[in-house]
């Protein structure tokens, strides 16, 4: 007797970190990638996000086609309970968790028939205090297929645990081209205008830092820069956006401390609250470069592709994944972190004191974004690998 083969249409939850809830405008990159790239996989097969609960949110809505299911979040262990009582109801062919290996284990014991995929978005909760390297290769075993954002992540993580090479793929992260368009255009001339107005700096030459304000972002490094940059050009202003922490402007030491560095630089650095990750196309918008001083291994880095999405040259440290997304000399520049004293401002000061190489650099990175870096082709390239592994267990 022939074996009957169930529909190759697999049905996706996506198990997200309960750090945050979802959708919100105060959450990490973690929820906004999975937000967007659910908002592109639901139009190809059913999709259902799992998270934890705000107390604004309703426990079930649906939202652009996404069913979001929540639970109450008292700590890791309690949250991966519930999302399991959730799983189990639904009965998923996939269950992607997204940057919490440890949330492995109970899963593939308790739906050991599903395909468990573990997306990773950094080396964070891959590496000590958040893991030990045995309970990682332990908590890998229970994973079908490994997602990363870079080649460096997937070189890293090869490197850590060898055992899970095999299972390794990586899916490049991309950009909400609708919701960051060119600086270049009529309307784009027209936002950043009106934004350089109200910040008073029509005349000004914008660099440009998103991010948060932690040591590993190196934003001491670019004010320090900010010294030379304006012996040379006395109109240059930086403009910092961000906070410590997520959705919060609690103000940390390391904030205090350049604070008051930026002091001794009188009216050329401003600093800017936490804003909203709606709010960002209107800033990028703004810039006359962005700046990306990282010093620690940076997976990707999602502020890189959504600057050159908006027409914005990149100056950014040769650090991990960046260097994947930033092409030398033609959509921005790398610094080498060793020489990051005297090739920063080197070459903010070539970016900013030329427009012609700015709208070329700029015009170059939307070009690659259009081939790269979409959402739309990231969703696209995860439901071909979903539909392939999905095929292969279709026979019972």
């Amino acid at each position: 007797m022939k074996t009957k083969r169930k529909s190759p249409l697999p049905r996706l939850v996506i198990v997200t970190p309960g750090s945050f809830p979802i959708p919100s405008g105060n959450s990490s990159s973690v929820e906004q990638v999975i937000q967007k790239t659910a908002e592109h996989l639901v139009k190809r097969m059913p999709v259902y996000v799992l998270g934890r609960k705000a107390p604004n949110q309703p426990w079930k809505e649906i939202k652009q086609g996404i069913a979001y299911r929540r639970v109450r979040y008292q700590g890791p262990k309690s949250y991966i309970s519930h999302i399991h009582k959730e799983i189990s109801r639904l009965r998923p062919n996939i269950i992607q968790v997204d940057n919490r290996p440890r949330f492995l284990g109970i899963l593939r014991k308790k739906h050991p028939k599903a395909i468990l995929s573990l997306v990773l978005h950094s080396t964070t909760f891959i590496t000590e205090p958040h893991i030990s390297k045995k309970a990682l290769t332990a908590c890998l075993q229970g994973a079908d297929v490994i997602i990363v954002n870079s080649d460096f992540l997937k070189r890293y993580l090869q490197q850590e645990v060898p055992s899970a090479a095999r299972k390794i793929k990586t899916h490049y992260l991309g950009v909400d081209t609708g919701q960051f368009t060119s600086k270049w255009s009529v309307k784009g001339q027209e936002t950043r205008k009106l934004m350089r107005k109200k910040l008073d700096c029509e005349n000004c030459k914008i660099i440009l830092f998103v991010g948060r304000l932690i040591s590993k972002k190196g934003v001491h490094h670019l004010i320090e820069a900010m010294h030379r940059v304006i012996e040379s050009e006395p109109t240059a202003k930086l403009v910092l956006v961000g906070s410590a922490f997520y959705g919060s402007d609690k103000v940390t030491g390391y904030v205090k401390g350049l604070v008051k560095s930026a002091k001794k630089l009188s009216n050329h650095v401003t600093f800017i609250p936490y804003v909203k990750h709606q709010e960002m196309p209107k800033w990028i918008g703004i810039a006359d470069v962005l700046v990306v001083p990282s010093i620690g291994p940076e997976a990707f880095g999602l502020v890189n592709v959504e600057a050159m999405a908006t027409g914005v040259p990149v100056i950014a440290t040769r650090v991990g994944g960046i260097q994947e997304v930033i092409e030398h000399g033609q959509t921005g520049y790398l610094v080498d972190p060793a020489n990051i004293k005297t090739e920063l401002p080197e070459n903010i000061l070539r970016v900013i004191k030329d427009e012609n190489l700015q709208r070329t650099l700029g015009e170059n990175g939307l070009r690659r974004v259009n081939e790269l870096f979409t959402w739309q082709k990231a969703a696209q390239v995860r439901f071909h690998l979903y539909s392939q592994m999905r095929k292969e267990t279709a026979l019972v």
